[in-house]
């Protein structure tokens, strides 16, 4: 039933643009995919962990200016009289070193700040994404600053003995947001459903029980952020060669409760929150905009998460599940109920 399910709204998903033909609402979608791939990397530390971020936009922007840099090219001084002078390489290599260089920064994130837990570990992250944002600000030989990277080339991709394929098209970047989004998908769904995923729900519900029964809880809750960090990267990266411009905006804060929002509302702890939640609050702003003023559209769209959290406080996936008992949400299994099954 969850696979006919799943194949079913792939397919929908894919049919889209053959009866979509407005580019606006071609490229909200677009944006809104991207940023529903940083919700779900949220989700596996918020969801699946516990661990509140709320400066998950960091790894976004990072991966969103290292990809940018590495196909555009930089040439910088450093200190000691040192130059560093790299040459544009294809989009495709600023794809994966994006991915590389953001799940590297959550590993550092993590061994130093998972050391903490509730509110300091908030502050550090908050206060990690504001560093990076003023790096962004500052550095303008590297960065340009408030100026801008522009002229970002877009998604490129070789076949060897064939060509190479360049992502120009809002049709082109559409296809590719989804691919990308199902791959995070399936990865995040195998690592929740693996023995990881069991000792991260373990953590979340019991630490002390998790840890009396070996499990390494700063291993453990790196491993999380490395992934998801990376996958928040990836999604920086797509924004950038999609965008084809990128300024230190990009780390405002606004983003990171967005993706919050996503989570929350969609159900965080299930595999499918982020989507459904990221879909509605992503594309509420487009359906609100030719109708309402920008203030009033604020006021419904606060109004919108307010009702929804009070009708359905778990969020819209789980409250689905709880109307509809044969489908199960697609979550971690409970630790606590292995631990028993596994006693017995």
């Amino acid at each position: 039933m969850k696979l006919l399910l799943s194949i079913v709204i792939i397919a929908a998903l894919v049919a889209v643009p053959l009866w979509l033909s407005d580019p606006y609402l071609l490229n909200a979608l677009i944006t809104t995919g991207i940023f529903v791939i940083g919700a779900m990397s949220l989700n596996l530390l918020l969801g699946f962990t516990g661990q509140l971020s709320l400066g998950h936009i960091a790894f976004f922007g990072i991966g969103a200016y290292v990809s940018a840099l590495t196909s555009l090219g930089f040439d910088v001084a450093l200190p000691f009289g040192l130059r560093v002078v790299h040459e544009p390489w294809p989009p495709l290599a600023g794809f994966a070193i994006a991915v590389l260089v953001s799940a590297l920064c959550g590993y550092l994130v993590g061994r130093l700040s998972f050391r903490v837990r509730g509110a300091y570990f908030v502050i550090v992250t908050i206060s990690f994404a504001e560093v990076v944002r003023l790096v962004a600000l500052n550095w303008v030989e590297l960065t340009q600053g408030p100026l801008a990277l522009t002229s970002i080339p877009p998604m490129q991709v070789s076949f060897p003995g064939i060509g190479e394929f360049t992502f120009r098209t809002k049709l082109h970047n559409y296809y590719l947001v989804l691919g990308i989004a199902v791959l995070c998908y399936l990865l995040i769904a195998r690592l929740v459903h693996s023995h990881v995923g069991r000792a991260m729900r373990g953590l979340m519900e019991n630490e002390t029980l998790a840890v009396s029964i070996g499990i390494d809880v700063t291993k453990t809750l790196t491993l999380a952020a490395v992934v998801s960090a990376g996958i928040c990267g990836a999604a920086g990266s797509l924004y950038a060669h999609y965008m084809k411009i990128i300024d230190p905006e990009i780390f405002t804060f606004i983003n990171t409760v967005t993706m919050v929002i996503m989570v929350i509302t969609g159900g965080k702890g299930t595999l499918a929150g982020p989507v459904v939640g990221g879909l509605i609050f992503g594309l509420m702003p487009v359906a609100l905009r030719p109708v309402m003023a920008p203030e009033a559209q604020w006021i419904a769209y606060g109004s919108a998460l307010i009702v929804i959290l009070f009708i359905m406080p778990r969020g819209i996936v789980p409250a689905i599940m709880q109307w509809f008992p044969r489908m199960k949400p697609v979550t971690a299994p409970s630790f606590a109920k292995r631990g028993v099954e596994e006693s017995a």
